[in-house]
């Protein structure tokens, strides 16, 4: 073998170390993503007031001297003060406390509708897009002849239709008392936009799923053996969840706003028992003399549906790969 010369190795200079050294160091796929949400100041500052809203909304009426139902006698139709920050209705009743807990029901509306718009909406829709075929036609026409429909519709439906039959199912098993503290009303809310909100997500999600399992990680998945719900549950659902996690936060004010259309109308929550969307329909009854008890809660309403439209648009931008 012919020796090799020692003049070959020649050292690398103080230039060529500082091409290879690292010039940040490596971050994951969910850290870049934070990384670019938190240089969105409009989007924190909307995080941020979320978070203000929701604990606001839990401790607020814990603290606070009067009750949501609580009729402070000589106090009736009350302005704004520093005793009662946004005044008094015509029945002695803080509006502040009443807004508080307004914005909890709101609140709770749109969070239990975004899970169950998780659960049933990703399982459908990556059931669909994964199997394909005939299964997938199927599954697809199902969402088309739902999505043909109004929503607002089905929720109105459902809401009308299930609040006696809740109300009779509540007296008669002891066992759901804690439900009926909830009412039948709001949980006849919370089914219907579990029962409609999906839809959408659904479809999202079989796009997604579609593009995926062309993936060659699928395909080596395939190969050593891998179950299909193994592939969809551990990888391409995870890979979905930039679009799930976006859409799902975007559908969150759909959900508090119908909840407070509803009760505007009076298919919503029972009084006395208060929500955003029942304090402005009883606030344009008097709007003329008394125009604070429709401003605060449609203020409160805008706010948490201007908060989550632009930290949704925030975090579609952040995850945007």
């Amino acid at each position: 073998m012919e020796n090799i010369s020692r003049e070959l190795f020649v050292p690398i200079s103080k230039e060529e170390k500082q091409l290879d050294t690292i010039v940040r160091p490596s971050m994951s796929y969910w850290q870049d993503a934070w990384r670019r949400l938190k240089a969105n100041k409009v989007a924190m500052a909307s995080m941020w007031a979320i978070v203000f809203f929701i604990v606001l909304a839990i401790v607020g009426p814990m603290v606070m001297p009067y009750r949501y139902d609580e009729q402070l006698r000589g106090q009736e139709a009350l302005g704004p003060s520093l005793k009662h920050l946004f005044g008094t209705d015509e029945l002695g009743r803080d509006l502040f406390v009443r807004c508080l807990y307004g914005m909890r029901i709101s609140l709770s509306i749109g969070i239990v509708a975004t899970i169950i718009n998780i659960v049933i909406g990703v399982l459908y829709g990556g059931i669909s897009g994964y199997i394909g075929g005939k299964v997938d036609n199927i599954m697809m026409r199902i969402v088309d002849i739902l999505y043909s429909v109004p929503l607002m519709i089905y929720v109105i439906l459902l809401s009308v239709s299930l609040k006696p039959a809740l109300e009779k199912l509540f007296d008669k098993y002891s066992f759901l008392s804690g439900l009926q503290t909830v009412g039948a009303p709001l949980v006849c809310i919370y089914i219907a936009l579990g029962l409609t909100y999906w839809i959408s997500m659904a479809r999202i999600v079989r796009g997604e799923i579609l593009s995926l399992k062309q993936q060659e990680y699928v395909t080596a998945a395939k190969t050593i053996g891998a179950s299909g719900w193994r592939i969809l549950l551990r990888h391409l659902i995870p890979n979905s969840m930039g679009s799930i996690i976006v859409t799902a936060t975007l559908q969150i004010p759909s959900a508090i706003f119908t909840e407070s259309f509803l009760s505007f109308i009076g298919l919503g929550v029972d009084a006395p028992v208060p929500s955003l969307g029942s304090l402005a329909s009883d606030g344009i009854n008097g709007f003329i003399s008394y125009p604070y008890r429709l401003f605060f809660p449609s203020l409160l309403l805008c706010l948490i549906i201007l908060a989550f439209n632009l930290f949704g648009d925030g975090l579609r931008d952040a995850l945007d790969p």
